[in-house]
């Protein structure tokens, strides 16, 4: 199943399998740590000789999210086995599910969560199939909310365009509009869209044959660059989210790296569009050779 398939109205919260919200039997009232800022870890230190601080780097904290007034209803008699199901699914785990909320007639927005704590009072509507005034709490380690559409771009290398071949037999025939230049030249660039209010992560896989590729974000000058040869087939994996680099799905090669690039952690995709530049060793040209990035729009 993927992030959101069940979230198709207001109201509509979904966390892996379990949909919260109108027209199912769990419903809730109050959404907080949403909408709300995450938690902040300041980096500003005071200073020793003067009035004042020295400002440092704001990183967000983990977000908090909390499902407030959760109300179950069932048949009479039939409340225990809905509470059981709700705890299965709501489990402690050592991974997170994607967690996709949609308020109004705006898109849906995700993150990746695990439950923390439920809670789900017991009184004397418990055994007449209501239960009124529980409590769902969540934790995203990524505080960033993220749009549900991921974003795809394939750039190849740069290749000059053919060009019109002037070695034809003469005739009409032959050079008569329109003329065949061949087909369209590349310039190794392409250009990434973040519709979001903060940076976003990309996760970028380089397909060979190619040596030593890189990729350049023209608008900060950063360079991820792997001083390695790809093979028809290849592919490297830079997870610039979790600062991984694998070959083919499992070896690392983090040790690869050139002394141009930038951490994988810092190459990130601002707010607004990005211009991009795949690049390999000087004179190589392969036309197979592809930098694939796939991103979704960031927002805190």
């Amino acid at each position: 199943m993927a992030a959101g398939d069940l979230v198709t109205l207001p109201g509509h919260i979904q966390y892996g399998e379990l949909l919260l919200g109108p027209g199912t039997a769990v419903k809730w009232t109050t959404l907080t740590g949403w909408e709300d800022s995450p938690g902040v870890d300041s980096g500003t230190v005071p200073r020793s000789g003067a009035h004042g601080a020295i400002p440092g780097r704001l990183l967000a904290q983990p977000r908090t999210i909390t499902v407030d007034g959760v109300v179950l209803r069932t048949a009479p008699g039939a409340m225990t086995a809905t509470v059981r199901e709700l705890g299965a699914l709501l489990a402690f785990r050592d991974d997170e599910l994607p967690l996709v909320v949609r308020l109004d007639d705006a898109p849906p927005l995700l993150v990746y969560a695990r439950c923390l704590r439920h809670s789900i009072p017991v009184d004397t509507g418990y055994r007449m199939g209501t239960v009124t005034g529980g409590a769902i709490q969540f934790e995203a380690s990524d505080p960033r909310r993220y749009s549900l559409i991921e974003q795809r771009a394939e750039i190849r290398l740069p290749a000059a365009e053919p060009g019109l071949d002037w070695h034809l037999d003469p005739g009409p025939e032959r050079l008569g509009w329109p003329l065949d230049f061949g087909a369209p030249g590349s310039t190794g660039t392409t250009t990434a869209t973040n519709d979001g209010t903060t940076d976003t992560h990309p996760l970028i896989a380089f397909r060979g044959p190619v040596d030593r590729p890189s990729l350049t974000n023209l608008a900060t000058g950063d360079v991820i660059e792997y001083d390695l040869a790809l093979a028809d087939g290849d592919e490297l994996t830079v997870d610039t989210a979790a600062g991984t680099v694998t070959l083919n799905g499992t070896a690392s090669r983090l040790t690869d790296v050139t002394a141009r690039s930038v951490s994988e952690e810092s190459f990130t995709l601002r707010r607004g569009t990005t211009a991009l530049a795949f690049r390999a060793a000087p004179g190589f040209a392969d036309p197979r050779a592809t930098a694939v990035l796939r991103w979704r729009s960031a927002y805190w």
